[in-house]
């Protein structure tokens, strides 16, 4: 069964994304004992909350015609196979491997660069006149999140 996606089913999509990233990051930051990196883990996760924000508010400004469902989906089938997407591919629970800072950033910018994959290929199912430019903002925003984590393993490295 193939599935088109308006800009709102996707924008509540990566609402959960960026939930998933906060309990990501505070779930690592309880495990590092060191202040510093702590402090890090904490402020990926106050910025996952910030992009939930820019997302929830990109959603409000949809038209109603960007809201409206492209396929007959009566059961919200289609809401369930997002949320199932989002919660296996990117951020999913797993065993977190906490046992260095390297570690987690490593596991960190392999998830965000899922983000940047998932919602490239997310992007091609939202037809153009229904939102699909304003996807272009949450690839940066997830490129931006790649760019920090890389300077710091590469600072950790250093």
């Amino acid at each position: 069964m193939s599935y088109d996606f308006n800009a709102d089913e996707v924008f509540q999509m990566a609402e959960q994304m960026e939930r998933n990233g906060q309990t990501f990051y505070r779930t690592a930051a309880e495990a590092v004992s060191d202040d510093t990196k702590k402090e890090l883990l904490l402020k990926l996760a106050d910025m996952e909350v910030d992009h939930e924000k820019i997302f929830k508010a990109m959603r409000a400004e949809l038209t109603e015609k960007e809201k409206s469902s492209t396929v007959f989906d009566p059961d919200g089938e289609s809401a369930l196979y997002l949320r199932a997407l989002v919660d296996t591919r990117v951020f999913f629970e797993k065993d977190l491997d906490v046992s260095s800072m390297e570690k987690i950033l490593k596991a960190a910018i392999e998830a965000e660069k899922d983000a940047i994959v998932f919602y490239l290929g997310i992007k091609s199912a939202v037809p153009q006149n229904l939102g699909q430019d304003r996807l272009d903002h949450i690839i940066k925003e997830e490129m931006g999140h790649v760019r920090l984590l890389s300077r710091e393993l590469v600072q950790l490295k250093g």
